[in-house]
């Protein structure tokens, strides 16, 4: 079983930054991709970002491609996701997300497991 818990989100200007943090329990985060996801007010929830266990590889919604970074720190138990030149369309709740199997399935919006989510609010 893993846990996921996100934080960092907040309120920031247009063209801002914030990093956000998804903190894993259970001693096999460091074997699953990772991926975080987002869902703004009346709209489905939609693909951002994944990498795979290592890191190494890494898939960006064509929305946040350039702007933002999914990293991760296995030990820590931690990914990260850097959103940089931020827009008011960014305004969502954000939510960490990993899978028991591949990246693949992040991209395509399945996961075995789920945060909790944090608000990211981009004002104009």
């Amino acid at each position: 079983q893993v846990q996921l818990v996100e934080s960092g989100g907040g309120l920031v200007q247009a063209g801002g930054s914030l990093r956000l943090s998804c903190a894993a329990s259970g001693r096999t985060f460091n074997t699953y991709p990772m991926g975080w996801f987002r869902q703004a007010p009346g709209k489905e929830r939609e693909f951002v970002a994944a990498s795979n266990w290592a890191g190494s590889s890494t898939y960006y919604a064509d929305s946040v491609k350039g702007r933002f970074t999914i990293s991760r720190d296995n030990a820590k138990n931690t990914v990260y996701l850097q959103m940089n030149s931020l827009k008011p369309e960014d305004t969502a709740v954000y939510y960490c997300a990993a899978d028991r199997s591949s990246s693949s399935r992040l991209r395509v919006g399945m996961a075995d497991y789920w945060g909790q989510g944090t608000q990211v609010t981009v004002s104009s």
